[in-house]
């Protein structure tokens, strides 16, 4: 499909009256059922890999996410990625990771806002739920990553941890590969059980689905990918064996905290490790297990950039590091703030504070006699 052009302004620019753009839940629910997954899906794709072969990280500044991680009352984290594009957007994701909210709180595993900043002026442009779009940038990155290191004919995936990422996961890799079965495994049966009918609105044709024994998965798959919320010090999620295929390419999606991995230590050893930011890869992802960086292989930006260069490892074991890139996040709330422009979703709403004395700071609350105090 054509590569559309990115629009970094998104016509979001009303600083001049300080508004800034909110889509709540309804608005992106509208966008989806007006654009559709499968054409939402294959944008992300095609704006990723065109935003990953232009990626210049000295014109697009992007830090190692930081923040807070606990473990009482449970596990979890909160953090925020930050990302500079220069002269362009600053886009700041706020993204939380609490493994028990399914089981006590009936809420998703992971919970994000992103919001986008005006670099000229600090004005907060936009803010929006990050929840879907990172679930939908996350599989879309794996397909990219497998396009270039799986085999082009790959046909079984292997999903083990069938949570809410494997959704998009099979849906990304869906739309890039030719697949005729799926091998699920799950820890929590009931997740596996249900995994079909929450994939039943994707367009999978004859593609069918099964559950079997990691063993299996590990053995039969071309692509496999890792997806699951194993605690703290409990990986890997499957056995080092022999008996994988030797051009097996795997996404390990789920290694985002430090102690936490997916992928067997000797299995990575003798794979290409490609990961999608290093530094925050060896903190918090799979690379955390490798002792040597040397070991460590190009990122994936620059993978995409020369896909001449990798093209031979398709026919070796690899393994994606996914630990979550910000670049990722604002190709994703771009692609929706074009979208919401485009269709005239969304509320303006003035959440900063000015008046016509801008030296003034509480100009904006004594200048207008007419707002009554709330009783």
């Amino acid at each position: 499909m054509p590569v559309p052009t990115i629009n970094h302004q998104n016509q979001v620019t009303r600083s001049s009256h300080l508004q800034t753009r909110v889509l709540c839940v309804e608005d992106i629910r509208g966008i989806v059922h007006s654009v559709g997954l499968d054409t939402l899906m294959d944008e992300m794709i095609a704006r990723l890999t065109q935003a990953f072969e232009q990626f210049d990280p000295t014109e697009t500044i992007v830090p190692v996410r930081t923040g807070f991680n606990y473990s009482l009352p449970h596990v979890g984290l909160v953090e925020w990625m930050p990302l500079f594009q220069k002269h362009s957007q600053i886009m700041v994701k706020a993204v939380g990771y609490h493994p028990q909210n399914p089981h006590l709180h009936q809420l998703p595993t992971v919970l994000s806002t992103l919001s986008a900043y005006d670099p000229t002026s600090g004005h907060l442009l936009a803010v929006m739920d990050g929840t879907f779009l990172t679930a939908l940038r996350t599989g879309a990155t794996s397909a990219i990553a497998s396009q270039c290191f799986a085999k082009p004919d790959s046909q079984i995936l292997g999903l083990i941890g069938t949570g809410a990422q494997a959704v998009t996961q099979l849906h990304a890799l869906s739309r890039c590969f030719k697949l005729k079965q799926v091998l699920i495994f799950d820890a929590d049966p009931d997740v596996s059980q249900s995994f079909a009918a929450r994939t039943a609105s994707l367009n999978l044709g004859e593609l069918t689905i099964r559950a079997a024994p990691v063993t299996e998965i590990v053995a039969t798959a071309d692509i496999l990918c890792t997806a699951t919320s194993v605690d703290i010090g409990h990986g890997p999620v499957f056995d080092d064996q022999e008996a994988i295929k030797p051009w097996l390419h795997i996404n390990a999606v789920g290694a985002d905290f430090p102690g936490k991995f997916e992928v067997p230590h000797h299995l990575l050893n003798r794979s290409f490790v490609c990961p999608d930011f290093r530094q925050q890869a060896i903190i918090e992802g799979e690379c955390q297990q490798i002792q040597d960086g040397q070991a460590i292989g190009a990122e994936l930006f620059e993978v995409v950039q020369q896909p001449q260069v990798y093209s031979s490892y398709q026919q070796q074991s690899t393994v994606f590091d996914s630990t979550g890139f910000a670049l990722e996040d604002q190709v994703a709330m771009n692609m929706l703030l074009d979208y919401a422009t485009k269709l005239d979703v969304g509320s303006w709403m003035n959440l900063e504070s000015s008046a016509s004395d801008v030296k003034n700071p509480y100009g904006f609350a004594t200048e207008h006699a007419a707002v009554q105090p709330i009783t």
